[in-house]
């Protein structure tokens, strides 16, 4: 239990990608860290797993094993820390997935997400940031993707509950004057990803010499962004809080801004990349040609996606900055090393 003088960051999610990344940069520059995951088995527990035993050697590192729908359980880890920030990445992820198994979405990402608020809160944190989506601009085509176009239109239930995480975050800050920002995180890559994405499956599939399945017969695009960058956003926006928006007007609302404290923004590369070239990137890197089977769109996808992250650069002066090609060299070299 941390010294009644320290400060505390959660992260929820911790065992996830972006959750491990996040907690191991925070810990590095000497932040405490109290890390929540439910280690639930949507994909391999074990990779979840030895993210966790990284983080456990740092001395700031507390894990706490809950799950976010349990209201007292994630009240009691409030009280068991002196939390300062809070940044809920914890969710259901998954586009397709959201098709099949629609409760596990309303239940993480929806009632966990609203546990974790509560308890912020009531528990007064400085800053209340939270992973949103890219997919929030569903039917949307107009391009590139700017937090102040409308998201009224998703087309997969995941969407809806990020939209949903929005619409909860802005009434908490007006109702409670609590700063809240919301993360609209486009196609994030990198080292200790996770299975289910395009690259982590493309790698495993071109090494085993198994088809890869491209959906919209490769007529994708989507923009990249790698970990790290990720990473980075968070960091500079945790240190500035939410404020209204003096200029904002009720007759023309902007709605990545508000009259009360909360901000929206995208954390994307600003450079999409063609799926097709995606792929030649990983077979240049591993050496080696894939196998294609090309396939329909799916339900729930977007044909392209393109971050416009003027706001991020205004704010925190940032701009993802890692090439694709670079991405994925380090990529494949932590999936080599890790499963030798």
């Amino acid at each position: 239990m941390p010294d009644s003088g320290s400060k505390t960051i959660l992260v929820t999610g911790a065992a996830g990608f972006i959750g491990f990344h996040l907690s191991k940069r925070l810990l590095e520059d000497g932040n405490k860290v109290v890390g929540l995951d439910s280690l639930n088995d949507y994909y391999d527990v074990s990779l979840k797993h030895a993210r966790l035993n990284i983080l456990k050697q740092f001395p700031g590192f507390e894990f706490e094993h809950e799950n976010m729908g349990n209201q007292a359980g994630v009240e009691a880890i409030f009280n068991r820390h002196q939390i300062s920030k809070v940044v809920n990445l914890a969710a259901q992820a998954g586009v397709r997935y959201s098709l099949i198994n629609p409760q596990a979405y309303i239940e993480a990402n929806i009632s966990g997400f609203l546990n974790v608020i509560e308890a912020s809160r009531k528990n007064d944190v400085e800053n209340f940031l939270f992973a949103s989506s890219s997919s929030v601009y569903g039917a949307n085509t107009l391009l590139p993707f700017s937090v102040k176009h409308n998201v009224d239109h998703p087309v997969s239930l995941y969407a809806a509950t990020k939209k949903s995480n929005e619409l909860i975050a802005h009434s908490y800050a007006t109702n409670f004057n609590m700063p809240t920002t919301g993360l609209r995180f486009f196609t994030v890559y990198g080292p200790w990803g996770r299975p289910d994405m395009a690259l982590f499956l493309f790698t495993k599939a071109i090494l085993a010499d198994e088809p890869i399945d491209v959906y919209n017969h490769g007529q994708m695009k989507r923009d990249f962004t790698y970990v790290d960058d990720i990473v980075e956003g968070i960091i500079r926006l945790l240190d500035k809080p939410a404020t209204p928006n003096k200029e904002w007007s009720s007759d023309n609302p902007d709605p990545s801004t508000s009259f009360a404290p909360f901000r929206l923004y995208n954390i994307g590369n600003n450079d999409p990349v063609d799926l097709m070239n995606f792929i030649v990137a990983i077979e240049n890197e591993l050496g080696k040609k894939a196998k294609i089977n090309m396939m329909p769109i799916q339900p729930g996808d977007v044909p392209e996606t393109y971050a416009d992250v003027d706001a991020l650069i205004s704010t925190v002066d940032y701009c993802p900055t890692t090439t694709v090609p670079e991405g994925i060299r380090k990529f494949v070299q932590w999936y080599k090393t890790y499963y030798k």
